[in-house]
């Protein structure tokens, strides 16, 4: 009987197992649906679909650099435990690498990679790690940057937070990478939500702005003084967010820009910061209670 993509698909929505597994489980069954089902039960690949309800929050962040391109990658899965299965950090650390070589423009292009020396995809590989362990896991985020300079890769906490920074300049690539790997153990501390003051959402800048006249305003000063004295505030306020104008966390008495124009000073060069990414494992998922 001809295998078609059609059942294929229909195979791979029952059971949550990878394309080329639904195909071989057809074939080997004479494509009847049911015991194609069957066969993936026994094989333990159809499992993963079930776990796909399970919250997985714990995992690993890999941050990779070379020359001007760098990515940061995130897998999630349930347990510390099994985020120490060595499966699971080959998956993390082949994916990151696999992705900087590759260099796909988003999640999905990085999951419809064929994953090394399997024949099957990234995400195919990722239901085969899952039937395996036995945990829910995702390769839940992928972000990377270009640049015509360097991307230096940061990993702190043993892949708890990965940053990458885009430095953009034509001096030598061995030091620019030491001064983008300061600046992205920075950005591992002081979690910057903005590059620079022309990147801030403008709603964010006018909820601020907002508070601070409300704040103003309570302390009975003339309209002329509060403008004053939101001014300054606001300052304060970029001072805070914005990465490139925060104290240095090596040296507070200067900002983020003021150090990487003295860093590659001493390079021989200029240099700006164009661009970061900063990944904490697990943030934005919200684990459910245990019932």
């Amino acid at each position: 009987m001809a295998i078609t993509s059609q059942m294929v698909k229909d195979l791979r929505e029952k059971t949550g197992a990878g394309m080329m597994d639904c195909k071989k489980a057809l074939e080997e069954t004479g494509g009847k649906m049911e015991d194609a089902v069957d066969w993936l039960r026994k094989k333990g690949i159809a499992t993963a679909a079930k776990k796909s309800s399970r919250v997985a929050s714990q995992g690993k962040v890999v941050a990779l650099g070379a020359g001007g391109w760098g990515v940061v990658v995130e897998v999630n899965t349930e347990t510390d435990f099994a985020a120490k299965n060595e499966k699971f950090v080959a998956f993390a650390d082949d994916v990151s690498k696999l992705a900087l070589e590759k260099q796909p423009q988003d999640l999905a292009a990085l999951n419809a990679l064929a994953y090394p020396g399997t024949g099957r995809s990234v995400e195919e590989e990722l239901k085969q790690l899952i039937a395996t362990v036995g945990e829910n896991m995702a390769l839940r985020r992928y972000d990377v940057l270009s640049v015509q300079g360097v991307v230096a890769p940061y990993i702190h906490m043993g892949g708890k937070i990965g940053v990458i920074v885009a430095l953009e300049s034509d001096g030598p690539a061995e030091g620019l990478m030491e001064l983008g790997k300061k600046v992205a153990m920075h950005v591992a501390a002081s979690s910057p939500l903005f590059l620079d003051r022309g990147s801030v959402a403008l709603e964010a800048l006018e909820r601020e702005r907002a508070v601070l006249v409300d704040q103003a305003r309570a302390s009975g000063k003339p309209d002329n003084i509060i403008d004053k004295m939101v001014q300054g505030r606001i300052g304060k306020y970029y001072g805070e967010v914005c990465l490139v104008d925060q104290p240095f966390v090596m040296d507070p008495n200067l900002t983020v820009e003021q150090a990487v124009n003295a860093g590659a000073k001493e390079l021989g060069t200029k240099a700006k910061v164009a661009g970061f990414v900063r990944f904490m494992l697990g943030e934005g998922v919200v684990a459910k209670e245990e019932e």
